[in-house]
């Protein structure tokens, strides 16, 4: 058992931080304030080659696995640009796995290399106001007319839709009540995103606002048959297989804005002197900053381990839910300890640890919330009867 990076590895780590300490906390504080889709960040991660790091090399990507996609995706993070630099390319990264999994070879053509690139940015447009979680409730529909789907409804949270030139859209193409399972008849779709036909509705909110989130609402858009991921009405099947990968890359940028925190924390505690005496060298300040490092290394260990069995095509919902999980809570406990140890100042935005906090809520709320994984532990893992 080998629990060292790859000299490939870490080289990815290395390449990827090097390009990230151009957009300093500055810039990162400027578009927390004004908002506005970190293009910078965007294009000089696509110039380099890491939008497309789990794409096939056959469509320009760099064919590797989720556990260098995590790599990536913390070393953004941690780098001071959080959420809103994780966010800004996790979709090139590995949002259109179902394409890579059940496109045709036509399709992929298409559809990959314009992510891989940074000529292209997507949305994902699933979730819908009354239905949350439970997938299989969605109400959005695509009703066949010729070789094009009409789709009609209304999604909700959908991330970078202001700035997306494409969608995938999960629909609902044979009503619920002539389905024998409610994961039956909905469809996959990766088509443009018109604007004529979708209005999006930017939601204002507590963190992350250069990653717009938006309410959509959908009026007789027409997409085209050609456009349509696999089967009619297998599309639950195929987002499924991106969920648990989702978890992990998610955990690990929860864990890169925890080490975030940590450090301008213990920065802070070597230099802040009160009663004479820096405040680090209290135990009061020392002991949760220490946990605090505990935490997010075990759960580190956790997400390469999730990460790690995908990779080699092992059965990973335990392990990505849970990863998922003691990241979103370790990423928590750091940037709120980090609050604490500026003090007052930890709420001065000088400081960025309260910028840091704000956008930590996001990896502990999404994709999954904590109960819903705990949920999922207690009745896969230990077999304890469904509770929902």
């Amino acid at each position: 058992m080998d629990f060292a990076l790859t000299q490939e590895q870490e080289s990815i780590r290395e390449s990827v931080a090097r390009i990230c300490e151009r957009f300093d906390d500055n810039y990162w504080s400027r578009k927390d304030q004004e908002g506005g889709f970190p293009h910078e960040l965007y294009h000089a991660l696509a110039e380099a080659g890491w939008l497309g790091v789990c794409t096939p090399e056959e469509y320009g990507g760099s064919g590797l696995g989720v556990v260098e996609a995590c790599l990536v995706a913390r070393a953004i993070s941690e780098s001071g640009a959080g959420m809103s630099g994780a966010s800004a390319v996790h979709i090139n990264i590995f949002g259109l796995n179902p394409v890579v999994v059940f496109g045709t070879h036509e399709q992929k053509l298409r559809m990959l290399p314009p992510m891989v690139q940074g000529r292209q940015k997507a949305c994902f447009a699933v979730t819908e106001p009354n239905t949350g979680l439970n997938t299989t409730q969605l109400k959005t529909r695509a009703v066949r007319k010729g070789d094009r789907y009409v789709v009609n409804g209304h999604k909700v949270w959908i991330s970078t839709a202001q700035v997306a030139d494409k969608m995938l859209l999960l629909a609902r193409t044979t009503p619920l009540e002539e389905v024998k399972r409610p994961t039956e008849g909905l469809s996959l779709f990766y088509t443009d995103f018109d604007r004529t036909r979708i209005t999006a509705r930017e939601i204002d909110k507590m963190g992350r606002k250069p990653i717009d989130s938006n309410e959509l609402f959908i009026e007789n858009f027409e997409v085209p048959v050609e456009d349509r991921i696999g089967e009619e009405g297998r599309g639950f099947e195929y987002i499924l297989h991106g969920m648990n990968p989702e978890r992990v890359m998610i955990a690990a940028e929860a864990i890169g804005l925890g080490h975030a925190a940590l450090r301008r924390a213990t920065q802070y505690a070597k230099e802040r002197v009160v009663f004479n005496r820096p405040i680090g060298q209290n135990q009061a300040i020392q002991h949760p900053l220490a946990v605090n490092w505990m935490e997010l290394e075990a759960a580190w260990l956790m997400t390469l381990s999730a990460a790690w069995q995908y990779d080699n095509n092992l059965p990973c919902g335990a392990a990505a839910n849970a990863a998922k999980y003691l990241a979103g809570e370790a990423g928590f406990n750091a940037c709120q300890q980090a609050v604490m140890t500026h003090g007052g100042f930890g709420y001065a935005r000088e400081y960025h640890v309260e910028r840091y906090l704000r956008e930590v809520m996001i990896p502990r709320i999404a994709p999954v919330s904590p109960q819903l994984v705990m949920c999922f532990i207690a009745e896969r893992v230990l077999g304890l009867p469904k509770s929902y």
